[in-house]
């Protein structure tokens, strides 16, 4: 051999590893294992085209952060796989995988890594059998040249506390637990491993789960959203797949074809893979450092549509938790809580014209709602069993910091002649006090969340609490039940105890039943507990808390629904009510005596 031959193969010998994204590396040298794939040999990225993306976003240098939020069959745990072999074989690093639960680790380890570093040539030797007494590696912990990978899980905080990590692979976040012992977000701890790395990398993959409570839909929330478009055989316009362009035959699913949301052609599985080769990953929103990738079934090369439908019509006659499951792993979207609500047409059917004498003698409540630039406050009217006669609901504009819309609202309560009042302190609270001290049937209450917690104490409770306090009494209020009590007597159909009627009046219009209906009850699922809230489902709610607070001031006074008025129309024990005059100058003068003290 000639010394340039020589001295050539001295050079390849120390020369670095090629330049190659993840994709291109795995096409070079990846093997899939019969035990672990369905198509074993060769790995081929075309196989699965939008997986090429993907993988490459790992080893740009650019990109810091991956989240992918996917149905299940698209090949996510190969695209985990291939990266591992990539930081092994070409770029060694500190790499640390976090699954679930320490048994799913070990499970991997198994069934995954081993039968990959076996059957990749390019891995071989470069990470001991961990059965060899001087390998130094573990089922859990394996070592190569210039780096090390650990496999654990998120229910092992030991695990995620200790050893820099360069590259930390994260999968199926949705089924971490909430905190990792004691010591809080899996996710979190782990990120926190790659501090000391200026290059470290983040992958963080699931199919999501609840909305609103789903780690990955929050990653993916904070990437730049990519989605795959494949364009259309016929007419050749882009598009992203949807379930709600799959079509077939009444009672067909084997019928299933796929229909272009722009020339209407009926498009066949036969065309599924000219469209993902031609297929970009085209990004939502502006790229922070986080690349974000979004993938359901529909593109996958191993899923049939017409098996889509078939398990999209079980799931539909099985049941909500079955439908919740084919949403969350097929299309790879968050399942959002239908809740239990009410509809506000069906609320306007009760408006009625009011018998004035049925309603005369009747105890009267009020319910406010303080917001900056007005109040809000509905008098209710009340019969035996908490039958309940919507009397009006009157917006008073102005700022609430100012004395204006007060004395608008105690001038209110000369004609309405309420027994109890309740007013919101939540905002303006000083202002509230202020109103509220010369009153002594208005209650300041405070809303307090919580299922469990009854609308107002119980009677031994609030004594003890009253005789402990002094100045302002501020009554703690369980709006949650409150609103479950009104929304079961927004249902009831019969007049009677419980029933909750409305006038035929202006001031109950469509904004106003659109407020009562604005809330549903929800239950959801946080790392497997179930739970029930309240959530908004449009902007404004100020109908329904008035009605709760009304309902509240009712039980707070504990006022006789059966007693009639004195001769003079008002109840023997209800206070003078002041004049708007008076109130405005009473205001004045307690500001000036507060700008004295200053």
């Amino acid at each position: 051999m000639k010394i340039c031959d020589l001295a050539a193969a001295a050079l390849a010998i120390f020369a670095p590893p090629p330049s190659l994204t993840i994709s291109e590396w795995a096409d070079r040298y990846r093997y899939l294992s019969p035990e672990a794939s369905a198509e074993p040999g060769k790995w081929r990225t075309d196989r699965a085209p939008y997986q090429r993306g993907i993988m490459d976003a790992v080893c740009d240098p650019e990109t810091g952060t991956v989240a992918l939020m996917t149905s299940a069959q698209i090949g996510k745990t190969a695209l985990i796989e291939n990266v591992i072999a990539y930081y092994v074989s070409q770029d060694p690093s500190p790499i640390l995988l976090l699954q679930p639960t320490l048994e799913m680790a070990g499970a991997f380890s198994k069934d995954r890594m081993a039968p990959m570093l076996r059957d990749t040539p390019a891995l071989r030797g470069l990470v001991k059998d961990a059965r060899a007494r001087d390998s130094g590696n573990t089922m859990l912990h394996k070592t190569f040249p210039g780096g090390h990978i650990t496999m654990t899980g998120a229910n092992s905080p030991a695990n995620l506390a200790s050893r820099p990590i360069r590259i930390v692979l994260c999968d199926e976040i949705d089924r971490y637990p909430e905190s990792a012992g004691t010591e809080g977000d899996p996710v979190s701890l782990a990120r926190k491993r790659t501090a000391t790395f200026w290059n470290s990398k983040l992958v963080l993959t699931s199919t999501p789960t609840i909305k609103d409570l789903s780690r990955i839909e929050q990653a993916y929330l904070a990437s730049d959203q990519r989605r795959y478009w494949v364009p259309c055989p016929d007419c050749g316009e882009f598009q992203v797949l949807k379930w709600a362009n799959v079509r077939w035959d009444e009672g067909k699913p084997e019928t299933a074809h796929y229909v272009c949301e722009h020339c209407g052609s009926c498009l066949d599985e036969q065309h599924k893979t000219a469209m993902l080769q031609a297929g970009e990953w085209r990004a939502d929103a502006t790229f922070k450092g986080t690349a974000g990738f979004h993938l359901n079934e529909l593109y996958s090369p191993w899923r049939r549509w017409s098996e889509m439908a078939s398990d999209f019509l079980e799931a539909k006659h099985a049941g909500t938790e079955m439908m919740k499951a084919w949403v969350n792993t097929s299309l790879g979207e968050t399942w959002e809580e239908q809740g239990d609500k009410v509809e506000a047409t069906g609320i306007m059917a009760r408006v009625e014209q009011y018998d004035q004498e049925e309603l005369a003698g009747r105890s009267v409540t009020g319910g406010v709602d303080v917001q900056k630039d007005r109040l809000e406050v509905s008098f209710v009217a009340w019969g035996m069993g908490e039958e309940a006669w919507l009397i009006d609901h009157v917006i008073i504009p102005g700022d609430t910091a100012s004395p204006e819309p007060w004395a608008e609202l105690a001038e209110l309560f000369t004609e309405f002649r309420p027994g109890a009042v309740a007013v919101d302190s939540g905002f303006n609270t000083s202002a509230v006090y202020e109103f509220a001290a010369r009153f002594r049937y208005v209650y300041v209450i405070k809303g307090m969340p919580g299922m469990g917690r009854p609308l107002i104490e119980d009677a031994r409770k609030r004594a003890q609490r009253l005789r402990r306090r002094k100045g302002v009494h501020v009554e703690p209020i369980g709006v949650d039940g409150g609103k479950v009590a009104i929304h079961s007597r927004l249902r009831h159909g019969t007049p009677g105890p419980g029933y909750i009627h409305f006038p035929d009046d202006a001031a109950f219009d469509q904004e106003y039943f659109d407020q009562l209906a604005a809330e549903k009850l929800i239950t959801k699922y946080r790392y497997g507990r179930p739970s029930q809230e309240w959530q908004q489902i449009r902007p404004r709610n100020e109908a329904l808390d008035c009605l709760v607070y009304a309902l509240a001031a009712l039980r707070l006074a504990g006022l006789r629904l059966d007693r009639l008025p004195n001769s003079a129309g008002q109840p023997d024990d209800q206070p003078a009510f002041d004049h708007k005059r008076q109130f405005i100058q009473a205001w004045n003068n307690r500001q000036r005596n507060l700008l004295r003290r200053l």
